[in-house]
Formats: C-alpha cells, structure tokens, sequence
C-alpha cells in the first residue's frame, strides 16, 4: 500500500472550515394523537344505544363507555349511576377512582 500524500495545512484548514457548515441531524418530533372530540350531551339515539347495548357488556367502566360512545366522562359517570339505578348494570368494584360495573344477569331472569 503506498503511503498517503499529506494535504497543505492551508488544504488542511479548508477541510476542516467547510465540515462545520453541514447541517444539525433533525429528530423527529414524535406522533401527535388528535384530540378527541367527545359528547357532552346525550341525545336521543345515544341514550337508546347505551341502554340497549350496556346490558349486553361484561365489563361496564368508565373508560368502555368513553370509547364506546364516544361521550364524556363525567356523562359516563351519570349514565353509569342511571343505569345502577334502573338495574340494568350491578357494581363489583366501587373504588372511589374507578368504578366497575357487569351486567344485572339475575334481574333479566326475573
């Protein structure tokens, strides 16, 4: 292998002024998830929906009515409430934080 040719300095210096002026590495500013646009009113077909389809969840939350019908949380928490009182849902976990509904099978038989 023959030996290198050694640049001039003033090649040397020139090299090295024009490696800084290559741009800085762009990173990527990551995913943005959309803001939901959720109801704050129930209206009618809503209403029909979530007593028809609710009796039909396992698993009744806070959290499956807001990703199921698409409405608010603290709507969620009222229907919730309405629907314990109407029978249609019973509480298994009543933790302050987060409550946890199933289906009322035994009210459907009588």
């Amino acid at each position: 292998m023959p030996p290198k040719v050694q640049a001039s300095k003033a090649a040397k210096a020139a090299a090295a002024a024009a490696g800084g002026k290559k741009s800085k590495k762009k990173w990527s500013k990551g995913k943005v998830k959309d803001k939901a646009q959720h109801a704050v009113n129930v209206d009618q077909p809503t209403y029909d929906k979530l007593v028809k389809d609710v009796s039909t969840y396992k698993l009744v939350t806070v959290s499956v009515l807001i990703d199921r019908l698409k409405v608010n949380g603290s709507v969620a928490r009222a229907a919730l409430r309405e629907l314990e009182q109407k029978g249609i849902i019973k509480p298994v976990v009543s933790h302050s934080k987060q409550l946890t509904y199933t289906r009322a099978i035994a009210a459907e038989e009588e």
